[in-house]
């Protein structure tokens, strides 16, 4: 079964959007990790590294997704 173009270019949009947004969170984490000279500082960099591995497991279910397809388009399987 055939999938159809427009379903892997959403696909992949997905994917690279996902992938944006945890660079995004790697750039904050490691900003605030910069200034991290007070306990309210240390908390934002915690969380900054929650929101990071949020993201980066987005991003791996996005490309899990998305190489699935091109396999099953590709290989059949």
């Amino acid at each position: 079964m055939a999938i159809e173009i427009s379903e892997l270019d959403k696909m992949q949009s997905n994917y690279m959007s996902a992938v944006d947004a945890w660079m995004e969170a790697i750039h904050d984490e490691k900003t605030l990790a910069a200034g991290n000279h007070s306990v309210a500082e240390a908390d934002l960099w915690e969380h900054a590294h929650d929101r990071e591995e949020e993201a980066r497991t987005k991003a791996k279910a996005a490309k899990k997704e998305y190489e699935a397809a091109l396999r099953q388009e590709f290989f059949n399987f």
